[in-house]
């Protein structure tokens, strides 16, 4: 196979999907690797070193299209791309799919076989880990009084206390979030819905860390003492009650910070998505900062962590061709969005309502000692396609 590796063209998007390490790997398997020109340069990875490690540097995006079988990058596909797209052609990318009604349509539309990387991590993806870290010091960059915060130190001053963070969700994202505020002193409640993360969270610091039941009464109250909210919480698509509305967010304490890394629309009445060139603003008097590619500000090392994770995933698909690779992983397998013209991705056909069929159906691997995997979301769809 020929293997492209895109320059990613968002703004403020400075990851590559593979570093000279991953190219290396994949020329040695016997594949072609073509890299766009500077696709690394933002994460620290020079022309050059991809050269040594046996790529051929491309100037253009579309000539990475027009030649790859096999085409890759971190973020969506953007709308100057969509006419790039060619059938058969396989695209391994975040596509965030049940959010981009357009994007969506132009991968059923070129009959592309399209992954969606965030769901194809069997060990959550490094970029969770990355945003909780950095969502975590931005908050407290947040908190500045040059930012609209309150100007409170994370663990005081002489005579000053602390700040009081409220973790939403104790997953990746809120773990290594937690990680961060604890070791610099922060004084911190996590809530999540899952007893047993609570109490894990509990007994890994020794019981020095708040937790609670993530209830709306229980967020409601200690809200008004909160001097930075951190949400991590994967909220359903759809859903028509937000988990903290308009008058809790006023309830908090003027110069008080939200960080939401999420980025789900429903869990935060006044949540917007902002980008790293404007990333926060004030609404009742609460400072939010919203941005949704947080990992994007540490390209280097996200861009090396990532790449790793997902070279498994590349190996599989040109080494085996997709339908063993999705035999071989679940993971892989439910990551699958688009295949050929049809939709089989379920959070999608939910949300867009839009019909689909499942990736073994579509595959016919239905029969086949398949590994297994959970579903990608909790929203379901039956709106299925009969072939």
């Amino acid at each position: 196979m020929i293997f492209g590796v895109l320059k990613d063209i968002k703004n403020y998007e400075y990851r590559v999907i593979a570093t000279p390490s991953e190219v290396s790997t994949i020329v040695e398997d016997g594949h072609s690797v073509l890299v766009q020109k500077d696709a690394g340069k933002g994460a620290g990875f020079s022309n050059e070193e991809y050269i040594k490690s046996g790529a051929e540097i491309v100037d253009t995006m579309e000539e990475i299209y027009e030649r790859c079988d096999f085409v890759a990058k971190v973020k969506e596909i953007e709308p100057c791309e969509y006419d790039l797209l060619r059938e058969n052609q396989i695209i391994f990318t975040c596509i965030h799919p049940a959010a981009h009604e357009e994007e969506v349509q132009a991968l059923l539309d070129k009959k592309v076989i399209a992954f969606t990387a965030e769901d194809s991590h069997r060990y959550g993806s490094p970029n969770c880990e990355a945003a909780g870290k950095i969502g975590a010091l931005l908050g407290l960059e947040s908190l500045l009084s040059v930012n609209g915060g309150s100007g409170k130190f994370v663990n005081g001053l002489a005579g000053a206390p602390g700040i009081k963070v409220l973790i939403l969700g104790g997953g990746i994202v809120g773990k290594n979030a937690l990680q961060i505020l604890q070791s610099l002193g922060a004084w911190i409640t996590v809530m999540d819905i899952n007893i047993n993360t609570l109490r894990e969270i509990g007994k890994m610091y020794g019981e020095k860390v708040n937790t609670q039941f993530s209830t709306k009464y229980n967020i409601k109250k200690i809200l008004p003492e909160i001097d930075l909210l951190i949400n991590c919480v994967k909220w359903p698509k759809g859903s028509n009650e937000y988990l903290i509305d308009r008058e809790m967010v006023k309830s908090m304490q003027k110069g008080s910070v939200i960080v939401d890394i999420s980025n789900d629309y429903g869990v935060i009445e006044t949540f917007h998505e902002t980008t790293l060139e404007n990333p926060r603003y004030i609404e009742e008097g609460v400072v939010h900062y919203c941005v949704s590619n947080i990992p994007g500000t540490i390209a280097n090392s996200t861009s090396i962590a990532y790449a790793a994770s997902v070279l498994p995933h590349i190996i599989s698909i040109m080494n085996l061709g997709v339908e063993k690779a999705c035999i071989k992983d679940g993971f892989l397998r439910r990551s699958l969005t688009t295949y050929k013209g049809y939709l089989t991705h379920e959070e999608t056909s939910a949300v867009q309502n839009r019909p689909w069929i499942r990736p073994e159906d579509i595959l016919k691997i239905a029969d086949k000692e398949l590994d297994p995997a959970p579903p990608a979301t909790v929203t379901r769809s039956d709106n299925f396609i009969t072939l």
